[in-house]
């Protein structure tokens, strides 16, 4: 595949996960040129990250030095944005939701179709742990799978996972929710760790969603993400077998019970002179992921975000669908209805909307 050439639209903390991508593999990656609105802010970018950056929209729109953009800005003008580089012909992978209600993604889906290029970096699926449980789960070891408990990801995130681990599409839903608060030691922000302990109030959102007779447990606080004492659980039940966590547990045949491991490799531990990078994911001796992109150094969730970019330069020369806006659409609507659950008490169906059209 040639080199993935991408504008950046944007330059805060999500925009530096891919600059810090392209900077780590040049070879694969390339940000040919950023636009950021305020020219004393792009200067400083451009000093740091040493890519061209403009504060003139149209000059950025007519140059087009690069394959597609990514537009990584705050919800509120993400819509405006998509809208205008859809009409100037762009295709475009957006970072955030694509709205902030469901009245502003039903006018943005209105206005965008059906000639729109528009696919959305939703990375969980491709981090490597959740890549790894995901193919077990497609490979049919577990069987059907019926239930699936998810406290991985905050809204669309989470919501993301449940449906491509249920396997499920556009279906109407069931949501009930409720909302838990607990005291917790401050852990890491963005910015790093507190200068002093400080117990904080952590909310908690768990709802209980059926897709037919498909069911989830969609468990989650915002501390995850940062916190060292507040650790991912994802559990997948299937009919013949589960994985919880790590541990794999399927029967080859009725009398025969399999126990495995989701076990991680990291290169340059223990000695090793490889350099410090991920491997993959082993399954007893078979590799159920392998990481495109060793040996570059990056987090989980940097292969992530690359392997969305790589996915978007194969869409735009021609190649499949990964993520497109309908699906980004369905994921924030579910999302919406469950914050709604939780809110009321009360038990919220799902309606279908007009982004549904694939047949499930």
């Amino acid at each position: 595949m040639n080199k993935v050439r991408f504008g950046l639209i944007g330059g805060g903390w999500r925009a530096e996960f891919y600059l810090r991508i392209a900077r780590a593999l040049p070879e694969r990656f390339e940000v040919s040129e950023m636009y950021l609105r305020d020219a004393a802010k792009g200067r400083e970018a451009a000093e740091i990250w040493g890519v061209p950056v403009t504060s003139h929209w149209e000059a950025f729109l007519e140059r087009r030095s690069f394959d597609f953009a990514v537009l990584s800005l705050p919800r509120a003008v993400t819509p405006e944005f998509l809208i205008r580089l859809s009409a100037a012909g762009i295709p475009v992978l957006t970072e955030t939701p694509p709205a902030a209600d469901l009245d502003g993604l039903l006018r943005l889906y209105d206005a965008v179709r059906p000639a729109a290029r528009i696919q959305v970096a939703e990375q969980f699926r491709f981090q490597p742990m959740h890549a790894a449980r995901l193919a077990v789960t497609r490979s049919g070891l577990l069987g059907e799978v019926s239930h699936v408990q998810v406290s991985a990801g905050h809204g669309y995130h989470g919501l993301s996972l449940i449906r491509q681990l249920l396997g499920v599409g556009f279906e109407e839903a069931e949501i009930r929710g409720d909302q838990i608060t607990s005291p917790l030691v401050q852990g890491p922000g963005r910015s790093g760790w507190p200068e002093e302990e400080r117990i904080v109030s952590s909310a908690q959102t768990i709802a209980l969603l059926h897709f037919g007779e498909r069911t989830a447990l969609f468990d989650f606080t915002y501390d995850q993400y940062f916190s060292p004492i507040r650790r991912h659980r994802v559990l997948i039940r299937g009919t013949r077998g589960e994985i919880d966590g790590t541990e794999l547990r399927y029967l080859r045949d009725p009398r025969t019970p399999v126990e495995l491991q989701l076990r991680r490799v990291d290169a340059g531990q223990d000695g090793s002179l490889l350099g410090y990078y991920h491997e993959g994911v082993l399954a007893g001796s078979e590799w159920v992921y392998e990481n495109p992109f060793r040996p570059g150094r990056l987090s989980d969730e940097e292969i992530a975000i690359a392997t969305s970019l790589e996915q978007m330069g194969r869409y735009v020369q021609g190649g499949p669908s990964f993520y497109d806006l309908a699906e980004a659409a369905q994921d924030q609507y579910l999302s919406f209805k469950l914050e709604e659950a939780v809110r009321s008490g009360l038990t919220v169906r799902t309606e279908r909307q007009p982004w549904a059209v694939k047949v499930n």
